[in-house]
């Protein structure tokens, strides 16, 4: 990782810091990079339940099937808010053109100046877009499964079209470990996961181990005490934001 760099590149780049902070290579580490993957998983997965920088909001289009009202969405999506229609009216192919997304109107006349109109002329086909939409089903009501990421729309579909579904999405590895609020606490997390398995495996040998001079005691007990309470410490500092995102939260509706 360059020295004027903030996160990591990769996880290989993680793994390294780790092992210099471990003091690799002056003394002998006892850790195989399966054990660097599980510290790091861990970190992922908490920093992915308790703290709101591990998902954005986000849009996904979905091409709707004639008959099909279940539809299974990528393993990433945690939470659906909305599903959007463009055409609303009929449910067999017709119906008037109701884009939620297509502002070209609104701000290329409506709001332009010099052209007919205004911001009171704006609120009322604002408010006329929002009463037909109601009418006439703009929106899907839907079930959402989080465990199967199975998608069911509350209707029976009679036509194909595509629909926006906005969702909460994880954010990916690589982006989070790049990440100037989450790279810090995650390489932080996964080090003091690190020590508690290798104080796990140093503690095994309670008499120590045999050298030259005698017996050579191994710190396994004071590794785990001090891993333990680095634990403690970040997750308690997810709850008081201290890494600088909010507490995790959805809203549904």
């Amino acid at each position: 990782m360059p020295k004027d760099q903030i996160g990591y590149t990769s996880r290989e780049d993680l793994i390294r810091e780790i092992q210099i902070r471990l003091a690799d290579g002056i003394v002998d580490v006892e850790l195989d990079r399966e054990h660097y993957d599980v510290a790091i998983d861990k970190s992922l997965a908490l920093y992915r339940q308790l703290s709101e920088g591990s998902v954005e909001e986000s849009l996904l289009f979905v091409n709707t099937k004639e008959g099909v009202t279940e539809y299974t969405l990528p393993s990433e999506v945690q939470e659906v808010r909305r599903i959007y229609r463009r055409g609303i009216g009929t449910n067999s192919g017709g119906g008037t053109n109701f884009d939620p997304f297509d502002v070209a109107f609104n701000n290329m006349y409506m709001l332009q100046a010099g052209q007919m109109g205004g911001l009171a002329t704006f609120d009322a086909f604002a408010q006329y877009k929002e009463t037909i939409g109601r009418i006439f089903g703009s929106e899907y009501n839907f079930l959402w499964n989080r465990n199967t990421k199975v998608l069911k729309i509350l209707r029976n579909i009679k036509h194909e079209e595509e629909i926006a579904v906005g969702i909460y999405n994880f954010i990916p590895e690589s982006v989070l470990l790049s990440d100037v609020l989450a790279s810090n606490w995650l390489s932080s997390y996964a080090l003091a996961m690190s020590k508690m398995m290798l104080g796990e495996a140093r503690s095994k040998y309670v008499s120590g181990l045999p050298g030259a001079g005698g017996a050579i005691q191994l710190n396994g007990d004071a590794l785990k005490a001090e891993g333990q309470q680095e634990l403690l410490n970040l997750k308690e500092s997810l709850h008081n934001m201290e890494e600088g995102n909010m507490p995790l939260g959805f809203v549904i509706g």
